[in-house]
C-alpha cells in the first residue's frame, strides 16, 4: 500500500459523504440548530462509526453477513427504526425552542454513532470500495492506518460542516424557518428509515 492508495480511498469517501442521506443531514441539522461543539460532536460519532463499519469490511465482516442474512437483516430492522425514530422526534419538537429539542454533546456523539450504525450496507459498500482500491495481503497496520485516516477526514469534513453551519447568519436563518426545516428532515429521514425497512 503506498500514498495513492489512501488518495484514491479519501476522494471515494469524500464524494460518498457529499452524498445527501441520514448522516449528513443529521450533522447539518445538529450545527445549524446546537451550534459548533454539537455538530462536531455529532460528526465525531458518526466518523468514528463510519471508520468501525471500514475496520469491520477490512477484517471481513461482509462474509458473515453473506453466511448469516439473519445477522443482517437484525440489523437493518433496527437501524431502520431508529431513523424513524429520529423523524418523529424532529416533527413532534419543530415547533420546541432550539434550548429544548438539541442533544447535549454527550448524546450527540451517541447519537451520531448510532445513526451511522443503522445501516449495515455501509459495511458492504466499505467492502467493494476497499477491494477496488487497495491491494491484497494488507498487513494489520495497513488496516490500522486505513481505519484511522477514514475517522480523521470524516472528523475534519464533518467539523468544517459544523463550523460553517454554526455561524450567526446560518442559525438565524434556520430559527426562522425552525418547523419548516425540522419537519422537512423528518420526512427525508422518516421516507429513508422507511426504505431501509421494506428494501430487500
Amino acid at each position: 500500500m503506498d500514498w495513492t492508495h489512501i488518495l484514491a480511498f479519501n476522494l471515494t469517501l469524500l464524494a460518498a459523504m457529499a452524498a445527501p442521506g441520514p448522516a449528513l443531514l443529521f450533522a447539518l441539522r445538529q450545527s445549524i440548530a446546537g451550534g459548533f461543539a454539537r455538530g462536531a460532536a455529532t460528526g465525531a460519532g458518526l466518523g468514528l462509526m463510519a471508520a468501525l463499519w471500514t475496520g469491520a469490511a477490512l477484517l471481513g465482516l461482509e462474509v458473515v453477513f453473506t453466511l448469516f442474512p439473519a445477522a443482517f437483516i437484525v440489523m437493518k430492522i433496527a437501524g431502520a427504526l431508529y431513523l424513524l425514530r429520529i423523524a418523529y422526534l424532529l416533527w413532534r419538537d419543530a415547533r420546541k425552542p432550539v434550548a429544548d429539542s438539541v442533544t447535549a454533546h454527550g448524546r450527540a456523539f451517541m447519537d451520531g454513532m448510532l445513526v451511522n450504525l443503522s445501516n449495515p450496507k455501509s459495511v458492504l459498500f466499505a467492502a467493494s470500495v476497499l477491494v477496488v482500491i487497495f491491494p491484497a495481503g494488507l498487513s494489520l497496520g495497513d488496516k490500522g492506518l486505513i481505519v484511522l485516516n477514514h475517522f480523521v477526514v470524516e472528523v475534519i469534513v464533518y467539523g468544517a460542516f459544523a463550523a460553517l453551519l454554526s455561524t450567526p447568519p446560518a442559525r438565524a436563518g434556520y430559527l426562522r424557518l425552525k418547523p419548516a426545516i425540522d419537519r422537512g428532515a423528518a420526512v427525508i429521514l422518516g421516507a429513508l428509515g422507511l426504505r431501509l425497512l421494506i428494501n430487500r
